[in-house]
């Protein structure tokens, strides 16, 4: 089995691949400063200002995305497809971080419908550790990338996979209206955010099992791949 290191070495050894390895670098840099936006703009402001930005720089995920394949497609025809395995990682990873883009402009919309800096009541507390989680998260991502340190990728994931059982368990209190200070219209956006910020977190640990797993678990929680 082919080893994440030994990829690494291929996307830099290869010109093409190179390339394309360097434009999701630039894609995970700009999903991070996409994802610390939008949550400035629906929980730090009383306005949406900012969000028509946001969507262009979501355009320009979708187009290193479409940059990535390309690369990715001319690597495999120069080399006769005789090594798969580092493209079809590199097009599963640019997957996740163009839908984190997605997510960042579902949050920035979200803050268009409630204009007022979103709090979330007896929840605040866990919310804003789920975002500084999330945001440590990006920060640890490209550096384990680009060491392709095995241990540093599960110690990313172990440390970060409660976000996504906590995240849960606020949707569900804002379904059953367990915090009545919470206004109907607050507890609904409170419970789109945070199901938005889970998701971006599990694209950033999908990610980073492409580092831990063989090609065929990438996404697969560690405990899952046995």
């Amino acid at each position: 089995m082919i080893k994440f290191k030994e990829i690494l070495e291929l996307w830099r050894k290869d010109n093409s691949l190179t390339q394309a390895y360097h434009d999701s670098e630039v894609m995970l840099e700009n999903a991070y400063e996409m994802f610390v936006e939008s949550v400035r703009i629906l929980r730090h402001t009383d306005s949406a200002d900012g969000r028509e930005e946001l969507r262009e720089r979501d355009s320009l995920l979708n187009k290193y995305e479409r940059e990535v394949r390309r690369k990715v497609l001319k690597y495999l025809a120069v080399t006769g497809g005789t090594n798969i395995i580092p493209g079809l990682i590199l097009t599963s990873i640019v997957i996740d971080f163009e839908r984190i883009g997605d997510y960042t402009k579902n949050i920035a919309d979200l803050a268009k419908m409630h204009p007022e800096r979103l709090n979330a009541g007896k929840h605040e507390e866990q919310l804003q550790k789920i975002e500084k989680t999330t945001e440590a998260l990006f920060k640890n991502l490209l550096p384990i990338l680009l060491s392709s340190e095995k241990e540093r990728a599960k110690q990313c994931i172990n440390d970060s996979f409660w976000v996504l059982k906590a995240s849960d368990k606020i949707v569900e209190d804002c379904v059953t209206a367990t915090d009545p200070q919470l206004k109907p219209g607050t507890s609904t956006a409170v419970a789109l955010y945070v199901r938005y910020v889970k998701r971006v977190a599990a694209h950033l640990i999908n990610v980073a099992t492409s580092i831990v797993n063989p090609f065929e678990k990438i996404g697969f929680l560690l405990d899952e791949t046995k």
